[in-house]
């Protein structure tokens, strides 16, 4: 007997999901038998440090958090945040006569169901319930047709995190030893890292060349009309016979790769274009080929980033976002797949939008199917597509904003994705003629038309070159034919420069990675959101540009841990995880082998790649044991040019000439959003050449600690440097004294008796009749007096240190001064919003500029500034803080209380202050916990 028929002769089934918007939805299409309650993610996972472990655990694995001596037993705890959604769920299912372990489909997803029938322990029959897409029809086929737990893939979850748990607890200490505190390495994000950084070294190697050529312009002699110009624009070819060279032909040195072509210079250029201004031109052939282009797949999770990275200025974080509330709220199928299948059901759905929306001429006699292309993919998935067997148009589904902006992406691509071909014709058409001076010049133009436009009648899709021509775009050349007459309009000659390599956006690097086959597409967007936040890469525009910290950390990755950052081994290892996911390989074994270097190496005999031991494959305890070959300078040292060198130290970036304790010495901080490829030996001397931003004023008599003067985002500031062995971090932190500079004051003239003098602050004056204390503090608008919530502004700096308490309290005897001061004018001005529809301006706030449309505010990030920012970053900006913001909720207006009811209700009044006073606790406790848990993590 199926659950459906159980539940129609009575009982409880309790359902559980990941989240509470998914759980909402579900609820919906369920009968009044079903409990649906969210986990919120993950109910348990790895210790996230020594103190969460159980006491019986002694030595290494109080550290990892798994048991490396005893087949890698991971230690699981239940996460701080969640034991009380853990104890709901309990009661829940102990008044329940069914489960239903309804999380995600794939790997995760499955992991979690294992972990809550681990942790739940039920008494009661278990079903696994799985579904791509939250429809009633759907739900209700889930429920009636339940499945198993699959082992298999629990094993090979499970073994991806304790990897991933031993490879950053393990090589992110070296990181912190050798580099600094605070850093993290990882499987996937340190081999992202290195190709971002990998990237800009190209870029800082990159010579530029020069070449020119011609462009001409012929006419034919006849009128012309849109479907037959009279003219047309030739690019020059060849000169005798030898091609001329284009920005292909030059390596990244700048030299020609090959000397069979023709390198024109300036001189050499204008020159031909003098001599072929008198000569006769014809058609020497004409070569027309029949144009077709097929539709594109329908999106997996990849493709979906790298389109809304180009049509919507999406981040791939943000794309994600936007697509999971797509996905709970049933309007598309689950958005982590490496599938372009599409169920008969979704293809019949397609077919007849095709038909309804633009005709039967462009619908295909069979329905298109598409193979998957990515390596190890979950074909159990199918593409993302718009939910139901009836595709609701974007117009339908009452949608806005983001939401609707990416769901109208999915639903175009996947209905173009079942219509005809698009059809034309290419051609290329050769035109010469001879110089004054006989040289033979031969112009090439080549074209197209597209006679039947198919499937980008709906769709067409972006490129990541902004200068690159799009699919649908056409180029019509004058009908001629062989031996026909042309004149020459004009020829011009043309100078050009070859370009470094484009750094990654957000698109590319996803591309890449997928390409490369590193990692699993359905976590690119966590691990570039994870190498910004640790202040590897930075944003400039689109472009993913690389701190001078990530040179530092993939510098000595490289050369100590080769291995672990390599390219090709690390997407063997990719293969090695769903090889036991497949069942085809045991996790304990590989562990040992990535772990201890047992056997034949990690990937079962992969050859070693460049971990600096030769032909020895030593395991990963093995190389985090010897570090005394490590040595932090030279790894964190890069040559600029004229005996200046670049260093990464614990303060920041900065250039230096000279040894410190010699004549001579030099140095200068280097700015924080400074791109490396910037830092030019020119920069360089300009940097030396100015005060120093970051000076050492001595040391404080009372406490040891140095005291230093810095320049900061909001202005010049002292603070003192803490022993490395005081916490940073967690519930024992200790933040450093900090103080900002007055204005009176500057960095190369600030004295330590300063420094420590505005570190004394905020002064207690004393405190009024009532006991309330009165303080003097600086803070960024100036200085002021602070008494309980009432601050009162000084009309000087110095005052902080020399008012009295009767002149504190004769200021606060005066009324407040109130009123707003007139609106400052923006910055700058960047458009409208592809979103909002509403103009986009960047305007100073309190913590800095800021871009908004009015409704929504993002403040500018590292690498952004007013005076660079474009209107595409300003866009993604907002898209980014709009997808982070909660759904807004509605509020309820309370029925007003009748006055026979008034003691009952001053009871229930109480009893809810009471009830409120607790949950407001709890939820305190809950966010203390849940930012503890958010900490900085080595993973």
């Amino acid at each position: 007997m199926s659950p459906t028929s159980e539940t129609a002769h009575g009982g409880r089934r309790l359902v559980i999901v990941e989240s509470p918007a998914k759980a909402k939805t579900i609820k919906g299409y369920l009968g009044p038998g079903y409990v649906v309650e969210a986990s919120v993610g993950h109910i348990r996972d790895l210790p996230s440090g020594a103190a969460e472990v159980p006491e019986k655990y002694t030595g290494e694995v109080r550290r990892l958090g798994v048991d490396v001596e005893h087949d890698f037993q991971p230690i699981y705890v239940v996460n701080a945040d969640k034991k009380a959604q853990v104890k709901k769920l309990k009661d829940l299912l102990a008044e329940s006569d069914e489960l239903f372990l309804a999380t995600d489909e794939d790997r995760e997803g499955e992991a979690i169901a294992w972990h809550l029938q681990e942790v739940l322990k039920p008494k009661v029959p278990v079903h696994r319930m799985v579904f791509h897409e939250i429809t009633k029809d759907a739900i209700q086929a889930a429920v009636a047709n339940p499945r198993e737990l699959n082992k298999r893939m629990v094993d090979a979850q499970e073994t991806r995190r304790i990897l991933d748990r031993l490879y950053g607890y393990e090589v992110s200490p070296v990181l912190w030893k050798k580099v600094m505190r605070g850093l993290s390495a990882g499987r996937v994000q340190s081999v992202a890292t290195r190709l971002v950084v990998e990237r800009e070294r190209e870029r800082i190697a990159f010579r530029s060349a020069e070449y020119w050529d011609l462009t001409g312009t012929f006419s034919t002699g006849r009128a012309g009309d849109p479907s037959d110009p009279s003219s047309l624009t030739a690019r020059l070819a060849a000169v005798d016979g030898k091609r001329v060279a284009q920005g292909r032909d030059f390596g990244a040195d700048g030299r020609l790769k090959s000397e069979t072509v023709l390198h024109l210079d300036e001189e050499k250029a204008r020159a031909l274009a003098a001599s072929l201004a008198d000569t006769r031109f014809t058609v020497r052939s004409v070569e027309s080929k029949p144009y077709r282009r097929s539709p594109y797949a329908p999106f997996r999770t990849t493709t979906l980033q790298q389109e809304a990275s180009r049509k919507l200025g999406f981040g791939a974080k943000a794309t994600m976002q936007v697509a999971q509330k797509l996905y709970e709220n049933g309007f598309i199928t689950y958005m982590r797949t490496d599938s372009t299948v599409l169920s008969d059901t979704a293809v019949a759905a397609a077919r007849a939008q095709v038909t309804q929306l633009y005709g039967a001429d462009y619908l295909p006699e069979k329905p298109r199917v598409y193979a998957g292309k990515v390596k190890n993919a979950q074909e159990a998935h199918e593409a993302i597509r718009p939910s139901g067997d009836r595709f609701r148009t974007p117009a339908e589904t009452g949608l806005t904003g983001d939401q609707f902006k990416l769901y109208e992406l999915i639903w175009k691509r996947t209905v173009a994705s079942q219509m005809k071909d698009a059809t034309g014709n290419s051609v290329t058409v050769k035109i010469g003629g001879t110089s004054a001076d006989g040289r033979d010049a031969e112009f090439s133009a080549s074209g197209k038309t597209i006679t039947f436009h198919g499937f980008m009648k709906a769709y067409v899709e972006g490129a990541d070159d902004p200068n690159a021509e799009l699919d649908d775009r056409e180029r019509r050349l004058p009908q001629v034919a062989e031996g026909d007459a042309l004149a020459a309009e004009e020829i011009t000659a043309d100078g050009h420069a070859t370009k470094p390599p484009a750094r990654y956006t957000e698109a590319t690097l996803v591309k890449e990675l997928e390409e490369r086959e590193i990692g699993r597409p359905s976590t690119y967007a966590s691990i570039i959101g994870t190498i910004l936040d640790r202040g590897y890469v930075f944003k400039k525009g689109t472009a993913l540009v690389p701190s001078f910290l990530s040179f530092a950390v993939v510098n000595l990755l490289e050369k100590h841990f080769g291995r672990l950052v390599d390219y090709d081994f690390t997407a063997r290892m990719e293969d090695d995880l769903d090889r036991i996911a497949r069942g085809e390989a045991q996790s304990v074994p590989w562990l040992k082998r990535f772990y201890f270097g047992e056997g034949e190496g990690a990937t079962g005999g992969a050859a070693d790649a460049g971990n600096g031991d030769g032909d020895h494959l030593g395991g990963l305890k093995e190389l985090v044991t010897d570090l005394g070959a490590i040595d932090a300078r030279e790894i964190s040292s890069f040559p600029v040019g004229n005996d200046i060198v670049l260093r990464v130290g614990r303060y920041g970036p900065y250039v230096e000439r000279g040894e410190k304790d010699q004549e001579g010495h030099q140095r200068a901080d280097v700015p924080d959003d400074l791109a490396p490829d910037e830092l030019t030996v020119e920069y360089a001397e300009e940097l030396l050449a100015k005060p120093s931003g970051d000076f050492e004023l001595g040391t404080d008599p009372v406490s040891g600690h140095q005291i230093v003067a810095k320049a900061g985002r909001y202005g010049p500031y002292v603070t003192e440097i803490l022993p490395d062995d005081v916490p940073k971090t967690g519930k024992n932190a200790v933040k450093p004294r900090t103080a900002s500079l007055f204005k009176t004051m500057s960095l190369d003239t600030v004295t330590l008796e300063d420094a420590l003098r505005l570190m004394s602050l905020p002064r207690v004056v004393g405190a009024d009749a009532e006991g309330v204390e009165i303080t003097a503090q600086n803070g960024r608008y100036g200085p002021y007096l602070k008494k309980g919530t009432d601050s009162r502004s000084l009309t000087s700096e110095d005052q902080l240190f020399t008012i009295t308490l009767e002149e504190a309290l004769a200021i606060y005897a005066q009324p407040k001064q109130r009123g707003r001061a007139a609106a400052k004018p923006p910055l700058k001005e960047l458009g409208t919003d592809p979103v909002s529809e509403k103009p986009v301006v960047v305007k100073d706030g309190r913590f800095g500029p800021y871009v908004t449309d009015g409704e929504t505010n993002a403040t500018l990030r590292t690498g952004d500034s007013v005076e660079t920012i474009t209107p595409e970053r300003g866009y993604e900006l907002l898209a980014e803080k709009r997808a982070k913001a909660p759904a807004k909720k509605t509020a309820k207006k309370a029925p007003a209380k009748k006055t026979a009811a008034k003691k009952t209700a001053a009871k229930k009044t109480t009893t809810a202050k009471k009830t409120a006073a607790k949950k407001t606790t709890t939820a305190k406790k809950t966010t203390a916990a849940a930012k503890k848990t958010a900490a900085a993590k080595p993973e």
